[in-house]
């Protein structure tokens, strides 16, 4: 379930948080402690996500007919929201510091906890990346987008401690290098945003994904198959299609049931969590022919002249 790998984050968020406090107190590093500012935002998202996806796998009801997929999406974007919280609150430190520097103790020390806490952000991320491929799922996919970037802040923050280590009048690299990861980290928080209002508005599916609706409408309704209205959404995980299909009217219910039965076996397939609604019009009646009233979608090799029975 992806609850259980968003409780996997929860666990590593708190304790990276407890080692990068750590970090920073035997330090005193600016760095370091925007790196645990940054985590503190993690552990603040993961906990969000936990309970989005607890409600986003409730089955639907009487009151939530299409179930209540779209938590995912509010998830995902209060997490890009916080992004660019924490990017915010690590300049707002490292400003502070660029003023006023001050000396830093324990760097050996205080870079291998900071390493250590790098290493378990990357090895969830990882593993939570692959699990939101497998289920599909923004919020899953946010939170090891919100991992990875952490990963990216100790790295540089560790590069920086490891130059003044070796060259003590460079302290101002502590500061400077803090400000260059948090100016970076907002691109994957406005993508989520991005997203988020994406699935909320209801856009439609990526080109790539109608081409497959596309391809077995093609091959199970003949190639000179009609269809207009077609409409498509996600909701989370899920993916909602319909469309109208013009089959010839001599066609029993049978025989239409049966193409429509695999078409939608071939979409959801390709397309997994997918339902498609197919409206079934005979291609003799004008009155199907309203794809362009509609904005809809009709076969390249069909036009509404070609089987009009008076050709208008």
């Amino acid at each position: 379930m992806p609850r259980n790998f968003a409780l996997l984050s929860v666990l590593a968020s708190i304790l990276t948080l407890g080692l990068k406090f750590g970090a920073f107190w035997v330090t005193g590093s600016v760095g370091l402690l925007s790196d645990a500012l940054e985590t503190l935002v993690n552990l603040t998202a993961s906990i969000v996500a936990v309970l989005a996806l607890t409600i986003a796998f409730r089955p639907a009801n009487k009151k939530f007919n299409y179930g209540h997929d779209k938590a995912e999406y509010f998830a995902s974007g209060l997490e890009g929201g916080l992004i660019l919280v924490a990017a915010g609150g690590i300049i707002y430190s490292a400003l502070g510091r660029l003023i006023a520097p001050q000396a830093l103790e324990n760097l050996v020390l205080g870079i291998i906890i900071a390493a250590v806490a790098a290493g378990i952000n990357l090895v969830v991320a990882r593993i939570m990346m692959r699990a939101a491929r497998h289920f599909d799922s923004i919020v899953l996919e946010g939170d090891a987008k919100h991992l990875i970037a952490d990963v990216w802040t100790s790295t540089g923050v560790i590069v920086g401690l490891l130059i003044i280590l070796f060259f003590p009048q460079m302290l101002i690299l502590d500061s400077l290098i803090a400000v260059l990861i948090a100016l970076n980290i907002p691109r994957s928080g406005i993508s989520l945003i991005k997203r988020s209002m994406h699935g909320l508005m209801d856009i439609s599916l990526p080109k790539e994904e109608i081409q497959i609706v596309e391809k077995h409408i093609r091959a199970h309704a003949g190639e000179s198959a009609a269809y207009h209205g077609l409409r498509s959404r996600k909701s989370g995980s899920r993916r909602f299609i319909d469309f109208h299909l013009l089959l010839p009217g001599h066609k029993t219910i049978q025989e239409g049931h049966r193409i429509c039965c695999r078409i939608e076996k071939g979409i959801e397939e390709e397309l997994p969590r997918s339902q498609v609604t197919i409206h079934v019009e005979p291609e003799e009646d004008k009155a199907s022919w309203d794809g362009d009233r509609l904005g809809g979608i009709k076969s390249k090799s069909s036009s509404a002249d070609d089987h009009h029975p008076d050709g208008k």
